[in-house]
């Protein structure tokens, strides 16, 4: 057994008083880009990582769990979802799954640091699996909001997959009321949007709460939900955000039907029974989302300690 005291260690802070240690058995990468600080470690529990800024994005061993959670209750309440775009998405794994669907024509990925995308098509075959290869899939490396503002292109779901923002710059403004209102004009009449919102960690509640609070602001039909992600140590939650279709109206039956008759291949993680529990939020949750009344805007962002 090899002892704690031979390993080097990751340690990624989760909050400013707490964190969560990784054994590294090799770093495959690293480069500070334009936009950030990139790192693609092998991690001797969760294998291949990528990491930006100090924080784990996704691992080897269970990023299945968290893109599987981002991309599949949007594409699931959908009647025929046929185009769709990923804000962000580094390592191609959004697209991955949004590729699995049947009926997907178009997918476009537009993430703004063509590094990280390049050192993650190289270094993380196993979480991309050939998306960017897929002749329906697109990828553009601009800043995301201003395409949306320029694009006459409508689509049937936008998956925002994003790091949440660490300090004022340009992440801040694809958070904000102002940002989700172009999306939900780019969305098609039965459009989905999905995210990331952040920890539901007991005492770390303020970003997913205050997401959830703007969404409200701009879509008639807000739907958050969580799980839990090993690698993060932490419960994560997410957000679904519509015209008018609510993923919490489908049963487990329903999902497990559309998942075998929609999908090519065999999920790990999401199932009827999963999709019921992620929305069946505790008490404490529903609690904090209902005393929650900032609204994020461009004038007034909200910072990620």
């Amino acid at each position: 057994m090899i002892s704690p005291q031979s390993y080097k260690w990751f340690l990624e802070t989760t909050t400013p008083v707490e964190g969560h240690m990784h054994a590294v058995l090799r770093t495959l990468a690293f480069a500070r880009t334009k936009y950030q600080q990139m790192e693609i470690l092998e991690l001797a529990d969760y294998g291949k990582a990528l990491v930006l800024d100090g924080r784990i994005q996704s691992s080897q061993a269970d990023e299945y769990i968290y893109h599987e959670a981002l991309v599949h209750p949007g594409l699931l309440a959908h009647p025929r979802p046929e185009r769709a775009m990923v804000i962000g998405g580094g390592e191609g794994a959004t697209l991955r799954e949004i590729l699995r669907w049947k009926s997907i024509r178009r997918a476009l990925m537009v993430d703004i640091d063509e590094e990280v995308v390049e050192q993650c098509k190289r270094h993380l075959p196993e979480m991309h699996q050939g998306a960017f290869d897929d002749p329906r899939t697109e990828v553009r490396h601009e800043d995301a909001r201003a395409f949306l503002e320029q694009t006459g292109e409508r689509f049937d779901l936008i998956v925002v997959d994003l790091t949440e923002p660490l300090e004022e710059g340009p992440a801040c403004l694809l958070f904000t009321k102002e940002f989700y209102s172009l999306i939900r004009d780019r969305l098609t009449p039965e459009g989905i949007m999905t995210m990331q919102a952040g920890m539901t960690k007991v005492g770390e509640l303020d970003f997913f709460t205050a997401v959830c609070r703007t969404l409200r602001e701009v879509f008639p039909v807000v739907a958050p939900y969580q799980t839990f992600i090993s690698c993060f140590g932490t419960p994560w939650g997410f957000a679904l955000a519509s015209k008018a279709l609510d993923p919490r109206s489908l049963s487990a039956e329903a999902v497990n039907a559309l998942i075998a008759e929609r999908l090519t291949g065999e999920l790990g993680y999401w199932d009827g029974q999963t999709h019921v529990h992620a929305f069946t939020l505790p008490k404490h949750l529903r609690r904090a989302l209902e005393k929650q009344d900032r609204v994020i805007t461009d004038k007034h962002p909200l910072i990620i300690a």
